[in-house]
């Protein structure tokens, strides 16, 4: 059987905005992603997956931070740390991962900003430049975002960055402890305006 020739991976690079920028996490913010996730711990429980599991010590950050450059390397999702120009200020995280070639060419858009620097606009600008990423550097045709019907601010983020309402996906991912409904957003690289 023929296997679809291998897709090099992307370059890792910086994507600035104007007031934040993109870049893949080095093992020199690996304390600062520590202290971000435990900071706020609370703040996302009630939207993130049941499975997600936090480091919890530096070498456990810093584990994962390798496995996601392997991820990198293999194609099987690209990491960012979203960092707030001027100061450098780690504020987020985002993320393409579920990355599928073949006929598909599609990832999953995932994120969260800090409680602290919500409203800001982070979030939306670290998704119109990851979207960029996905459609000028790591060759995808279409990424999609599933969001819980009552996470109005992020389904505005999405909106913003031109993905649209593809329906609604009931029961669709275990969130602390419930399985939520998810409505799904998508983009392709036909409709993406940068």
């Amino acid at each position: 059987m023929n296997q679809p020739p291998a897709v090099p991976p992307p370059p890792r690079l910086e994507l600035p905005g104007d007031t934040g920028l993109i870049r893949p996490f080095e093992d020199t913010d690996a304390q600062d992603l520590l202290e971000l996730r435990h900071r706020n711990r609370d703040y996302f429980r009630p939207y993130e997956p049941s499975s997600v599991v936090i480091p919890a010590t530096i070498e456990e950050q810093l584990d994962r931070l390798e496995s996601e450059r392997l991820d990198w390397e293999q194609g099987r999702g690209y990491v960012f740390g979203i960092f707030r120009r001027g100061d450098g200020t780690l504020v987020g995280r985002i993320a393409l991962s579920h990355v599928a070639r073949a006929a598909w060419q599609n990832a999953v858009l995932g994120y969260f900003v800090d409680e602290n620097q919500t409203r800001k606009g982070f979030a939306t600008e670290a998704a119109r430049l990851t979207l960029r990423f996905a459609f000028e550097h790591a060759g995808l045709h279409r990424v999609q975002a599933g969001v819980m019907p009552r996470n109005v601010r992020s389904i505005r983020v999405l909106q913003k960055v031109g993905m649209r309402d593809e329906g609604t996906a009931l029961r669709y991912l275990e969130i602390n402890g419930a399985w939520e409904d998810h409505t799904i957003f998508a983009i392709t690289r036909e409709e993406w305006k940068d």
